[in-house]
């Protein structure tokens, strides 16, 4: 559940950074009572892609079953794992000029006077946001034979995220998107990372690689994966108490690569800007 919530509250406070940088900036034009109503327009049609891409998913599994719907499951957990990392970099690269680049497609719109075309483009800036959530929630569901009071999680993951752009838009020094993003990069990273252990754990299992060796150690008398803790530790980070080779190696070859490529110097790779001073006046309705 722990997981869950977390993509959940991840997700809705960055999906909120975007409609708070577009309504800040609405809200200065003189046209803002327009404006206004094609960017809610564009959220809830953004909303409904996501709706509709978790409906098209729960009907992809409810028409397989046996191996099928085991290499179903499989399939969207390293989808999951590998658009986590996706995100993770794109945010790395882009997060500097995010606003700026959100801003000034919403500018041509307006001064073309194409609503429409501002609301196609709200619905896909937020479409993205919880679209990568219901892949996310799909992939963790299926590691963990389904998610327990989804409802419960949506709910409270959804408050947790208001609470923390209300605090975020308080501009405190201890809280910021700078932190914001910084923090939830690194527990993706780990999640992701999880989700790959399971999904090489899942690929032995179905037999499509094989089961190298015994257990490397046994660290159960320490953490052990099964208990409330253990579980989730193992669930952020594809820790395991007696770890087979093929999984370890699997994380290891992944954290190297990712280390690797996100400190390869780049011209766009800092999320600093994101911070947007300007979102600080955003109402927090």
């Amino acid at each position: 559940m722990g997981n869950a919530l977390f993509i959940v509250w991840r997700e809705s406070a960055e999906a909120m950074l975007v409609v708070g940088i577009l309504y800040a900036w609405l809200r200065k034009r003189p046209d803002a009572a327009v404006g206004m109503r094609y960017l809610w327009g564009g959220v809830a049609v953004g909303a409904a892609l996501a709706i509709g891409l978790a409906l098209v998913m729960l009907g992809i599994a409810s028409s397989l079953s046996g191996n099928e719907l085991d290499y179903f499951e499989l399939g969207m957990m390293l989808v999951a794992s590998a658009l986590i990392v996706q995100m993770v970099f794109w945010m790395r690269r882009h997060g500097r000029t995010f606003k700026r680049h959100l801003e000034d497609s919403m500018a041509e719109n307006a001064r073309r006077a194409n609503w429409w075309g501002l609301l196609i483009v709200v619905a896909l800036a937020v479409g993205r946001e919880t679209a990568e959530a219901v892949v996310f929630l799909y992939g963790l569901g299926a590691e963990k034979g389904g998610i327990a009071h989804l409802p419960i999680v949506l709910v409270l993951g959804i408050a947790a995220a208001f609470a923390t752009f209300w605090l975020l838009q308080q501009g405190t020094r201890f809280l910021s998107w700078r932190v914001f993003f910084r923090v939830s990069e690194i527990l993706l990273l780990l999640l992701a990372g999880a989700l790959l252990v399971s999904g090489v754990e899942r690929l032995i299992a179905l037999g499509v690689v094989p089961d190298i060796g015994d257990p490397l150690w046994n660290t159960t008398w320490l953490l052990d994966d099964s208990s409330r803790l253990g579980g989730l530790v193992a669930s952020f980070t594809g820790y395991r108490a007696r770890p087979a080779l093929l999984p370890i190696a699997a994380l290891a070859v992944y954290w190297v690569s990712v280390t690797f490529f996100l400190n390869r110097p780049q011209r766009d790779a800092t999320v600093t800007a994101v911070t947007a001073p300007s979102v600080r006046h955003v109402p927090h309705s």
